[in-house]
């Protein structure tokens, strides 16, 4: 269901998105709001779900994990006991990032890190390859991040 948010929200929103460790004092100043109100509309926007959760986002590259791929993923069979085995085995791969699954010739995109091609063969090989059911695996490497964001564009809405 859709939440309806007025202005002070999508600029709290907006706040948060840019920086989520911003103190209640900081957002209710310039929102021009108490601390109270503030942490009011924090609480219902946790609650309607549209705050699923704050985190730090990590400079992958200075952990040591160089490479960042692409692996598109078809299954043999696309019964719901296969497909749910899949989609259980991917919530435990570490290098796994993001699991979409989409429509056209391939079933699954996946987002992964790894920290060389050495991992990434480990990875493929060993990980994703022994799943029951993998059918296909087609894996493109990120040679240059151009727009990396988790922003939601909230001017978006109305």
């Amino acid at each position: 269901m859709l939440t309806q948010l007025d202005e002070t929200d999508r600029l709290l929103l907006q706040y948060l998105q840019a920086d989520a460790r911003m103190t209640i004092t900081e957002l209710a100043r310039r929102l021009a709001l108490s601390a109270p109100a503030v942490q009011k509309r924090l609480r219902r926007l946790e609650e309607n779900g549209v705050i699923e959760g704050y985190t730090a986002v990590l400079n992958r590259e200075s952990l040591g994990f160089d490479m960042l791929c692409f692996v598109q993923v078809t299954l043999q069979r696309h019964e719901l006991e296969a497909v749910n085995r899949f989609r259980e085995l991917v919530q435990q791969m570490p290098e796994v990032l993001e699991c979409h699954h989409i429509t056209g010739e391939y079933d699954y995109l996946l987002k992964i890190v790894v920290r060389n091609r050495k991992h990434l063969e480990q990875f493929l090989m060993e990980t994703l390859t022994p799943v029951p059911g993998m059918d296909k695996i087609r894996t493109s490497l990120v040679l240059n991040e151009i727009k990396t964001t988790t922003a939601v564009p909230l001017t978006e809405l109305t």
